[in-house]
C-alpha cells in the first residue's frame, strides 16, 4: 500500500470501526470486482453506513487528494465501479424507502434493489420508471448514477425525467436535500460561488445556438454518453441543473444519498406477441408504424439472436426454418383494463396489417406463455456467454439510432461484425427508441486480440456518430469503455463544457476519476479483466453479479461471484507458479482465507443458480472443494451412512439430553457454558441457543413395508407413503414451543384428517436422503444413502403406484434429482397444494404471521403455491423481503452460527408484529426462531390449526351437505 493511503487509513480508523476497513488481498479483488471486462484492484475498501460516513470521507479524502469511487451493486458493463485507490461500498444503512399517500413518490436510498422498490410500488399498481434487465440485482444508486434505463422505460421515464428530488453529498462533503428548502436556503448561502458558477453555465449554453440545438438532438434518443447536459437547457435554476446532473454522472460529481422518483403506472393487464418477418428491413419498418401505437414495449431479435435459442426447450419449431435475414419483434402493450387492451391489440395488429409476417400475429394474455416470449428475449445475453470458449469474456456493447435508420443500421453493424471476424456476434434491443444492444466474446490474452477488438470499437465509434450522429452509449453508461470517444460524439464544445462542469464540481478530481472523461485516448484497452480456467463448475460466469442477492453470506464473507473471482486467481496463480510471474506469497494466501472467506462460509443452497443467466450453481464448487479437503474422510463418512440408525438415534438422545441440561440449569447457564466450550474448542463443539429442538419421540409405524400394505390394503381411504426426514425423526419442538407435537405425529394426523391412509417405510431410522453427506462433498456416501431410499420406495410404492410425501425441502429437492422417475415424490408444499386443499375446509386466522420460503422451495418453484396455501391459513402473511435463504445450510448454523446470523440480521425488526412463523425446513426453523424472536414451524402446523375434515364418517348427510356448501 501506498505511504498516502497508509496516512488515509490511519485516519479513518479514527471514525470507522476495523471491521468495515478491509485492505487484505482477497477481499480488495473480490469486492472490487464488478460486471465489466476491466479490472483494478482497491487499496482500501470501505464500508459506510451513513450519509455522515460519506461527508468525512469525501471531506478526507479532499484534504489527502486521494481518489475514492462509490459502489452499489457493481452490476455497471462499463468499468464505471472499479477503482485501485480507495471503494467505497455501501453498508446495510441504505435500504431505506418511504412511499407517499398515493404513491405517487417513492424516496429511495441507494441501497435499495430496483425489483425491491417496484415489489414496495406493486400493491399500488405504480413502480418506478426505469427498468433495466437487471433491476432484481442493481440497486438505486447504480441505476440513477448511469441514468438506466431498459425495456418499456425509453426515454419519457428514466431517472433523468421522474426525478422529483434528491439528497446528495457533494466532493467537499456539504449535503444537500433539494426536496427540503431549508436545505436549499443554507447551500444557496455556503455554495453561492458554485451556483452562481452554474448558472452562468447554463445561461451560456442557452445563448450558444450551435450547443443548445446539439443538446437537444443528441437527446432526442436514449443517451447516457459523458454528462446531462440537457440539465443546462432543461432547466434554469441552479438547484434543479445540479440535481439533474448527478444523473448519469457515474459518481464523479458527487453522491446521491436519496432520490425521490415520480412513481409511473403499472397496469396489471398485459399483452403479448412474438412476431416474425422475412428480413430485418421490414421488420425495422414494422417498429416505426409500432411507434404510432398503444405499445409498453418493443424488442428486436436479429437472426443471429434467434438461432443461439432456437433449440431451447419450449421454442417454437418453424424458428429453425428461417431465413438468414430474418428478424423478430417481442411486443407488449398493457392496459388498466382488459377490454382497453383488447382494443390496443387489435389497433396493432391493424397497424401492421400491410407487412407480411412469417407467421399470423397471434397475441397472448396468458402469464404462463408471454412469459416464454420473454424468456427468448432474456435468454440471448447468456446464450452467447454460454457458448463462448473458456478464457474469453462476453461483451454487450450499447448504441441507439434514429428509428426512421434503424435497418441501415443493423445492416452495418453485421457488416462489420464480418470485417472483424465477430461470427458470433448478435443483435438486439429495445428497438421503440432505436436502442440496440450488440453481444459478442472477446479474448484478451494476445495483443492480436486486443488490437482486433480496438478496430471494432473505433469503426462501430465511427459508424453510430459518423453515419447516423447516433449515441454510442444509450444506457449503460460512458464508464471506461467509452470515456475516450466522448468528445467524438459530442463535439469540442460540448465537451470541454462538460471538462468545466467536472472542474467546478470535484476541483481535485477525487470523485472516480478517469470515468466519464478521461484523456487517455487508450483507456479503453487498459487494465483488461483475466478470466481464465477455474473449474468446469463455473467457467461460465461472466462476473455480472445477478446472483449476489440470494446469497446468504453476501454481507458476511463472498458472495457467488465473488468466490469464482477468488478462485480464478488462485486457478491464475497456480498456473503461473512454476514461471516468472509466480507469486507463492499471495498464492498461498488466497488459498489460506479462501478457506474461510469461500468454502465454510459457503451455504451451497444453490439460490445464485435461480437468478444466474447461465445456471451457474457456485455451491457445486464449494462441495466439489469440500470433496477434495474430505478425501481422507471417505471412509468415515461411508462407515457413517452404513450406520446410519445408530448415529440418528445417538443425535436424538443428543437433543433429549440437551434438553434436559437446560431444563436443569436454565437457559442463561445453558448458554454461558456452551459457549464457552465452543470457544476452548476452536469452534469444534456446536453452537446451542434456546431455540435449539428437543429429542424427537421414535416414530410408531408398522414394523415393515410388508406390514404396512396388509394393514392398509381393504381399506378404501388413498394411502400416501409418508418419508419423514432424519430432521423429522430426531428433531422435536424447542422447549417453549406452544405445541409440543412432533412434526412426524402431526404430519400423520392432518394426512388421516384429509382422509388418507398413512404407510411408512420399513427401518426408517437408517434412512437418509444423503444430503448431510452431499452438502460436505462425501459424494460416494450420499449416493449409497439415496440408492437405498430409492430401494425402499419402489418396493413400498410398488414401483411409484402410490405417492411419497416428504416432510422436508432440502431433502425434498435432492430426492427429485436423485430418485428413480417412478417414485412419484411430493415435497410438503406440493402435497398440500395438488391433494388438500380440496379435501379440507380452511378457516383463515386474521392473526398476522411470518413465512419463510426455503431455497429448497424456491429452487423447486413453489413460492407462489407456498403463497396460496399461507393466505387460505391467514389473511396477514408477512414476507420478508431482505431475507433469501436463513444461512443455517444443515448443520452450518451450529457450526458457522455467524453465517445464519448475517443472513437472518433483518429478520426480527420485519416479523416483530407477527405471532408466530412458518416454513417447510425444521433445521431452518432453528435459527429463523432464534433470530426473530417468535416461533417458526413447519407449516403443517398451520395448516391442521386452519382446518377441519370435509367429510366425516359420523356426520349426518345434512351437516355433510352444509360443509359441502362452506367450501363451494
Amino acid at each position: 500500500m501506498k505511504q498516502t493511503h497508509r496516512d488515509f487509513l490511519a485516519t479513518l480508523q479514527q471514525f470507522i470501526p476495523e471491521e468495515r476497513l478491509i485492505t487484505d488481498p482477497l477481499r480488495t479483488l473480490a469486492y472490487g470486482t464488478d460486471a465489466s471486462f476491466y479490472r483494478l484492484i482497491p487499496q482500501i475498501v470501505v464500508r459506510a453506513e451513513s450519509e455522515n460516513d460519506i461527508a468525512k470521507i469525501v471531506t478526507l479524502a479532499n484534504q489527502h487528494q486521494i481518489p475514492v469511487t462509490f459502489r452499489a451493486a457493481g452490476t455497471s458493463l462499463s468499468g464505471q465501479a472499479i477503482t485501485d485507490s480507495v471503494l467505497i461500498q455501501l453498508g446495510d444503512g441504505w435500504k431505506g424507502y418511504k412511499i407517499n399517500k398515493d404513491a405517487t413518490q417513492i424516496s429511495l436510498q441507494p441501497g435499495v434493489i430496483g425489483g425491491q422498490a417496484n415489489s414496495y410500488l406493486a400493491p399500488f399498481n405504480k413502480k418506478i420508471g426505469p427498468d433495466p434487465a437487471s433491476i432484481n440485482a442493481a440497486m438505486i444508486g447504480g441505476i440513477a448514477a448511469n441514468n438506466a434505463s431498459g425495456m418499456c422505460c425509453g426515454t419519457a421515464q428514466n431517472s433523468y425525467r421522474t426525478l422529483k428530488s434528491m439528497k446528495l453529498i457533494l466532493a467537499d462533503g456539504t449535503q444537500l436535500d433539494t426536496g427540503n428548502l431549508h436545505s436549499i436556503n443554507r447551500f444557496k448561502l455556503s455554495h453561492k460561488a458554485l451556483l452562481d458558477s452554474l448558472d452562468a453555465l447554463g445561461q451560456q449554453t442557452r445563448a450558444n445556438k450551435v450547443l443548445h440545438e446539439r443538446i437537444l438532438h443528441k437527446y432526442r434518443l436514449k443517451n447516457t454518453t459523458g454528462y446531462a447536459l440537457n440539465s443546462l437547457v432543461d432547466y434554469t435554476d441552479p438547484i434543479d441543473m445540479l440535481q439533474h446532473l448527478m444523473i448519469g454522472s457515474e459518481g464523479t460529481l458527487g453522491f446521491m444519498s436519496e432520490i425521490t422518483y415520480r412513481t409511473v403506472d403499472e397496469h396489471p393487464n398485459k399483452a403479448s406477441a412474438l412476431i416474425f418477418f422475412n428480413s430485418v428491413r421490414t421488420t425495422c419498418d414494422a417498429v416505426a408504424i409500432l411507434k404510432k401505437t398503444p405499445v409498453s414495449a418493443v424488442e428486436l431479435m436479429d437472426r443471429a439472436g434467434l438461432r443461439s435459442v432456437e433449440d431451447k426447450p419450449g421454442m417454437p419449431d418453424f424458428m429453425r426454418e428461417l431465413g438468414e435475414d430474418a428478424a423478430a419483434l417481442l411486443v407488449e402493450t398493457r392496459a388498466a383494463d382488459p377490454a382497453d387492451l383488447a382494443t390496443q391489440v387489435e389497433t396493432i395488429k391493424a397497424s401492421l396489417a400491410g407487412l407480411t409476417t412469417t407467421r399470423p400475429i397471434e397475441f397472448t394474455t396468458k402469464p404462463e406463455e408471454y412469459a416464454k416470449y420473454w424468456a427468448i428475449r432474456k435468454g440471448l445475453f447468456p446464450a452467447v456467454g454460454a457458448i463462448r470458449l473458456t478464457g474469453t469474456t462476453v461483451i454487450i456493447e450499447d448504441v441507439a439510432f434514429p428509428v426512421e435508420q434503424l435497418a441501415d443500421a443493423v445492416h452495418d453493424l453485421h457488416q462489420l461484425f464480418k470485417k472483424w471476424h465477430y461470427n458470433e456476434a448478435l443483435i438486439f434491443g429495445h428497438a421503440l427508441e432505436g436502442n440496440l444492444h450488440f453481444v459478442f466474446t472477446q479474448a484478451f490474452d494476445t495483443q492480436e486480440e486486443i488490437d482486433r477488438y480496438d478496430g471494432l470499437m473505433e469503426d462501430v465509434a465511427n459508424m453510430v456518430v459518423g453515419t447516423y450522429d447516433g449515441s454510442l452509449k444509450a444506457e449503460h453508461g460512458t464508464g471506461r469503455n467509452m470515456a475516450p470517444f466522448v468528445e467524438l460524439e459530442w463535439g469540442k464544445d460540448a465537451y470541454q463544457l462538460m471538462w468545466e462542469l467536472k472542474e467546478l464540481l470535484d476541483p481535485n478530481a477525487i470523485l472516480n476519476p478517469g470515468v466519464v472523461l478521461n484523456r487517455n485516448s487508450h483507456v479503453h484497452l487498459e487494465n483488461l479483466k483475466p478470466l481464465p480456467a477455474a473449474d468446469p463448475l463455473v467457467d461460465k460466469c461472466i462476473e455480472c453479479g445477478f446472483c449476489e442477492p440470494t446469497c446468504p453470506s453476501r454481507d458476511l464473507t463472498l458472495t457467488p461471484r465473488q468466490r469464482i473471482v477468488i478462485w480464478r486467481e488462485i486457478a491464475r496463480l497456480e498456473a503461473e507458479a512454476s514461471g516468472p510471474k509466480a507469486d507463492p506469497e499471495r498464492l498461498a494466501e488466497l488459498r489460506k482465507e479462501y478457506q474461510y472467506q469461500g468454502t465454510e462460509t459457503c451455504a451451497a443452497c444453490g439460490l445464485c443458480s435461480t437468478t444466474c443467466p447461465v445456471g451457474i450453481n457456485t455451491g457445486d464448487l464449494t462441495r466439489s472443494i469440500r470433496s477434495q479437503n474430505n478425501e481422507k474422510h471417505t471412509k468415515l463418512a461411508q462407515w457413517l451412512a452404513d450406520h446410519y440408525g445408530t448415529l440418528a438415534k445417538a443425535s436424538r438422545v443428543t437433543f433429549a439430553a440437551a434438553d434436559m441440561t437446560h431444563g436443569l440449569i436454565g437457559t442463561q447457564a445453558m448458554t454461558a457454558i456452551t459457549g464457552t466450550a465452543r470457544k476452548l474448542s476452536g469452534g469444534r463443539i456446536q453452537q446451542w441457543t434456546p431455540s435449539m429442538p428437543t429429542g424427537a419421540p421414535k416414530i410408531k409405524a408398522p414394523a415393515n413395508a410388508a406390514n404396512a400394505l396388509a394393514t392398509t390394503g381393504s381399506s378404501a381411504a388413498p394411502k400416501v407413503v409418508y418419508l419423514p426426514s432424519c430432521a423429522s425423526r430426531t428433531m422435536g419442538p424447542a422447549r417453549g414451543d406452544s405445541d409440543q407435537t412432533s412434526l412426524a405425529d402431526k404430519t400423520e394426523a392432518l394426512l388421516r384428517k384429509a382422509g388418507f391412509e398413512v404407510i411408512y417405510p420399513a427401518a426408517m431410522d437408517n434412512l437418509c436422503c444423503g444430503m448431510p453427506f452431499q452438502s460436505k462433498g462425501m459424494f460416494a456416501a450420499a449416493d449409497s444413502k439415496s440408492a437405498e431410499i430409492e430401494k425402499v420406495l419402489l418396493e413400498i410404492t410398488e414401483n411409484g403406484t402410490l405417492p411419497v410425501y416428504s416432510d422436508t425441502s432440502p431433502c425434498s429437492l435432492l430426492l427429485k434429482d436423485k430418485l428413480d422417475s417412478r417414485i412419484k415424490l411430493y415435497d410438503t408444499v406440493d402435497f398440500i397444494d395438488e391433494f388438500l386443499l380440496d379435501r379440507l375446509i380452511f378457516t383463515a386466522t386474521s392473526e398476522p404471521v411470518a413465512l419463510h420460503i426455503t431455497c429448497s422451495a424456491t429452487r423447486m418453484g413453489q413460492a407462489d403455491k407456498l403463497k396460496r396455501i399461507m393466505s387460505a391459513c391467514s389473511t396477514q402473511v408477512v414476507i420478508p423481503d431482505q431475507i433469501t435463504c436463513c444461512g443455517f445450510a444443515g448443520d452450518k448454523g451450529f457450526s458457522t452460527p455467524e453465517l445464519n446470523a448475517s443472513a437472518l440480521r433483518t429478520l426480527k425488526g420485519a416479523v416483530h408484529e407477527c405471532t408466530a412463523g412458518y416454513s417447510t425446513s425444521r433445521t431452518c426453523e432453528i435459527g429463523l426462531s432464534h433470530h426473530s424472536g417468535i416461533d417458526y414451524k413447519s407449516i403443517i402446523y398451520l395448516v391442521d390449526r386452519c382446518t377441519q375434515p370435509i367429510m366425516s364418517k359420523t356426520a349426518s348427510t345434512e351437516e355433510n351437505n352444509r360443509i359441502q356448501t362452506q367450501k363451494s
